[in-house]
């Protein structure tokens, strides 16, 4: 059985994403994954694993990226054969695309660039599954703009991210009609629960975050109909080199994942 067997446009039941936001170093990476895998299996839940090689997005020039693709694709590959997890990681340009679709098994379009027409179609003919995050600046309904640009390029394997919207200066809201509307592109719907509780810039060179509203939002997410969450999870979020403030520590996700199995399965009942 293949990742699109699993998790393609058949919703064939509730699946996560989590990890790190950004690859630190691989013993932090394996750490993590090897946490999530245990936990994915005890709840029967399957887990993609992610992690991004490099933050081309940060707030600040003297932010942490990351190690790079080739080291990180090299550590993400040690996370697939050591765990059995599948990966999905970001990339920012079209020449990223074929590389990475060597290791990843789905291509992650960053929010920011989910309109970048050369990108979508590079990310789409590899084949992999595309999960197009939705920008902070665009409508639920205009993401079927995004969706039709993978079609046209052969690709069916679509997910989509609802990640909050520009609120203001520094903020986030999280409209959760989204989900309903985006599924109505026939794609899964994947709520970001940690990035929607990001102040973007809040802390002047870095963003800040309010990881406290994450088990709330994630609730009424997958309430509201969502396929999919999004978790970006971290051993120790306050020494985290990138997006600790709205990162849910490790020792949490299970507990906030058996929460949201049970809403889940009292939604499908």
């Amino acid at each position: 059985m293949t990742i699109r067997d699993l998790y393609g446009a058949s919703r064939s039941g509730p699946f996560v994403l989590a990890g790190p936001c950004v690859i630190e170093s691989r013993e932090i990476t394996l750490r993590t994954a090897t946490a999530l895998a245990a936990v994915a299996s005890r709840l029967a839940l399957p887990l993609v694993f992610k992690s991004s090689f490099d933050k081309a997005n940060r707030t600040a020039v003297t932010s942490f990226r990351g190690p790079g693709m080739e080291e990180g694709l090299a550590i993400l590959a040690e996370v697939k054969d050591e765990t059995g997890l599948p990966i999905v990681t970001d990339i920012h340009s079209p020449e990223q695309a074929a590389r990475v679709a060597e290791v990843a098994d789905v291509l992650q379009i960053p929010a920011f660039l989910c309109r970048q027409t050369d990108l979508l179609v590079a990310a789409a003919k590899t084949g992999c599954i595309v999960n197009i995050k939705k920008g902070q600046f665009l409508a639920p309904w205009d993401m079927k703009n995004a969706v039709d640009k993978v079609r046209a390029s052969g690709n069916e394997h679509i997910w989509l991210t609802e990640r909050g919207s520009t609120y203001g200066y520094n903020n986030l809201v999280v409209d959760m009609r989204a989900i309903p509307e985006m599924r109505k592109f026939d794609v899964p719907v994947i709520f970001d629960a940690t990035h929607s509780v990001q102040l973007p810039g809040g802390l002047g060179a870095a963003s800040g975050g309010q990881r406290e509203y994450v088990p709330v939002l994630a609730s009424a997410a997958v309430a509201a109909g969502a396929d999919g969450i999004f978790l970006e999870t971290h051993p120790d979020p306050d020494t985290a080199l990138c997006d600790g403030p709205n990162s849910l520590p490790l020792d949490r996700v299970e507990l906030l994942l058996r929460r949201l199995k049970a809403i889940w399965e009292l939604a499908d009942a």
